[in-house]
């Protein structure tokens, strides 16, 4: 199902989002109506509409065209909001300047899924603060990842410090059991967001090389999709898949409250 600005979309509407791939979006979990960390998706939905488009979106009315998309469905889903502008032409992007919102449903997997393992590769996103929809190097390298063997990918900068996986932050627990997020050009996830604000297990961003990950105790992913998700090894540094601090992150996350849609 997907409807744009409250109406389902036709193929005309969604041909621009296909041939020129210019936006941005959020993903979410729904569950029972509810969405965990509803406030950060919106304030991101904005803050990125003014650097996509260099307008401000109306959030009550991206509101009402979100709970328009969910209205009778119950238990769990996958709700994506992307906004691009259906008039846009190659040659004038500047032109665009009326994005409109669409709203699509999908099934949702169990939380978390099973570990992954992951290949390093030096990278840096376009952009890396604005979850645009520009997908084609992180999906070109995550496909060099899996024909290596492995599940996905994480990025690393040139000069050695770990920053984020292919669409999903990535956070490391040290020896001493405290939580180490990459400081490093990242999407500031919600999930992220949402676990950085537990009162405990004890957290810290701080650059991690890629050099340090063989003195890790546990690594793991997270986004909203996946929750907390362990990483069983990047490139040839195991991890345990099942470790306390992961649990205890796991217990917060699933204590937060949603947000009533």
């Amino acid at each position: 199902m997907a409807e744009l600005n409250g109406k389902p979309v036709t193929l005309d509407e969604l041909e621009p989002l296909a041939l020129t791939n210019y936006g941005h979006f959020t993903s979410m979990r729904m569950e029972d109506g509810t969405v965990r960390g509803l406030s950060l998706h919106m304030d991101r939905l904005v803050r990125d509409c003014r650097l996509v488009f260099g307008v401000e979106l109306d959030r009550e009315q991206t509101l009402k065209y979100i709970r328009k998309a969910v209205e009778g469905i119950d238990g769990v889903a996958g709700l994506r909001v992307t906004i691009y502008d259906p008039a846009i032409d190659m040659g004038r992007p500047s032109d665009a300047k009326a994005p409109h919102v669409l709203v699509n449903l999908r099934p949702a997997g169990a939380m978390p899924p099973p570990p992954l393992a992951a290949k390093s590769f030096t990278f840096t996103r376009d952009s890396a603060a604005v979850k645009h929809i520009g997908l084609h190097s992180q999906l070109r390298i995550r496909r060099e990842a899996q024909l290596a063997g492995f599940d996905d990918a994480v990025f690393v900068e040139p000069d050695g410090r770990v920053s984020e996986g292919g669409t999903w932050n990535i956070g490391f627990v040290d020896q001493d059991g405290t939580v180490i997020w990459p400081d490093a050009p990242v999407l500031p996830g919600t999930t992220m967001r949402l676990l950085q604000g537990l009162d405990t297990p004890k957290q810290v961003t701080a650059p991690v090389q890629l050099g340090d990950v063989l003195n890790m105790a546990a690594a793991f992913a997270t986004n909203t999709s996946i929750g907390v998700r362990s990483l069983s090894a990047l490139d040839d540094v195991q991890f345990p898949e099942d470790h306390p601090v992961l649990a205890a992150l796991r217990e917060g996350y699933a204590g937060i409250p949603g947000d009533r849609l």
